[in-house]
């Protein structure tokens, strides 16, 4: 499909909203912006289509309120700014939504429910009943309780799927099956090059896959990330990999540009879309992208050959190396022997048993575990296998 017939048949569909255009500088929230993005999204869904919202801006409020002179650094203090914030934010998420006759919703997450399978599971069935009941879902990361931020420095193998609301906003989009994210920012997509410092940058209208050459575009060194704001344009290309693995469209827009909603779903070729390839299932989206991943298996050329190309489980005589602590049960990242991640899985055997069983043959699990689960360290059921899609971009 092209990029208006995915906009007239998407029905659910996710808007994420930055900090950066919720906030004029230095002087709270940007109204005469803010109730442009209201009227549009009433008309959306006045229109039939359901329309959930992650919202940024707690934080900046809270710096706002509390006359701070920016943005804290320090997590105890932007934790402090966001419990102030909150309240600010969804009451004027709610007073703008009254006046359309909408009942707006709040859902704050952590982690906790994406890393944990059942909460995770339960939050599609509360999305549903709300959309179901007429309401608008405003979703945030809960920051005053939230540690992701700080996790990531504890391992240098601990990879957080969550920290940002740019992937937070993809992670919902895939969970509920929405047609559309878009991802409204102080950019207008994606670049060639940084359009401050070289003239001749081009914008990117459509990506058909997110190749490695395309992220190389969202270097941070090249795309600074704003003075409230949390992500740049390397965590708005996760967001779209993540939602478009799960066969979501993103769009990547500046929702500084007059009317954008409304102009995106009028035709016009706004910020940057990433088409959809493909449908993981619900397990294989939560083993992917939803989970905290803790550690590594690090495999020889054998092993990645035959999971990538023979469908086979992962087997303890193709794992060369255990990195980081691990119980049964838990997300692993597998890579090869340069360090290039390929694959995640859930594993059947914790870090201490995995190390012992390394370079052996699955018939020596029985003399060296004293609770023998399975022949495989990860079976083919529980693994996930990353495309390496050659498309480019349409310049």
């Amino acid at each position: 499909m092209n990029r208006r017939e995915i906009l007239e048949k998407s029905h659910r569909i996710v808007i994420k909203l930055g900090t950066a255009v919720l906030m004029s500088d230095g002087s709270g929230i940007a109204l005469s912006r803010f109730y442009s993005f209201i009227e549009a999204i009433g008309a959306l869904k006045a229109s039939g289509k359901e329309v959930l919202i992650v919202t940024s801006g707690a934080i900046g409020l809270g710096v706002q309120k509390l006359k701070l002179g920016g943005r804290p650094k320090l997590l105890p203090q932007k934790q402090a700014c966001a419990a102030v914030g909150q309240g600010i934010l969804m009451a004027l998420y709610a007073d703008a939504f009254e006046k359309l006759n909408i009942t707006a919703a709040q859902i704050l997450l952590t982690e906790a429910d994406f890393n944990n399978r059942q909460r995770y599971l339960n939050l599609r069935s509360t999305i549903t009943e709300l959309l179901s009941l007429g309401a608008i879902p405003i979703i945030n990361e809960n920051d005053t309780v939230s540690t992701a931020e700080i996790e990531t420095k504890k391992s240098p193998h601990l990879k957080v799927n969550f920290g940002d609301n740019d992937k937070l906003s993809a992670l919902v989009a895939g969970k509920i099956e929405a047609d559309l994210l878009i991802i409204l920012t102080d950019v207008e997509g994606l670049y060639t090059d940084d359009p401050r410092t070289q003239p001749t940058a081009q914008l990117i209208p459509l990506v058909e896959a997110i190749t490695p050459e395309i992220e190389a575009l969202a270097n941070p060194d090249v795309v600074v990330k704003s003075k409230l704001g949390r992500g740049g344009m390397a965590t708005k290309l996760e967001a779209a990999k993540i939602a478009t693995h799960s066969g979501c469209a993103t769009i990547v827009a500046s929702g500084k540009t007059a009317n954008a909603i409304d102009r995106i779903f009028n035709g016009e070729d706004l910020g940057t879309m990433f088409l959809p390839h493909g449908t993981m299932t619900g397990k294989h989206r939560w083993i992917a992208f939803a989970t905290t991943v803790k550690a590594q298996l690090v495999v020889n050329a054998g092993a990645r050959k035959a999971l990538q190309q023979g469908k086979a489980s992962l087997l303890p005589a193709g794992v060369v190396n255990v990195s980081g602590e691990f119980e049964r049960g838990d997300v692993v990242s597998i890579v090869d022997e340069s360090k290039f991640e390929f694959a995640r899985g859930i594993v059947n055997y914790a870090s201490n048993e995995a190390e012992k069983l390394c370079g052996l043959n699955s018939a020596a699990i029985d003399e060296i575990v004293e609770e023998r689960n399975y022949d495989a360290l990860v079976t083919r059921n529980n693994l996930v296998l990353f495309e390496q899609p050659s498309a480019k971009a349409n310049s």
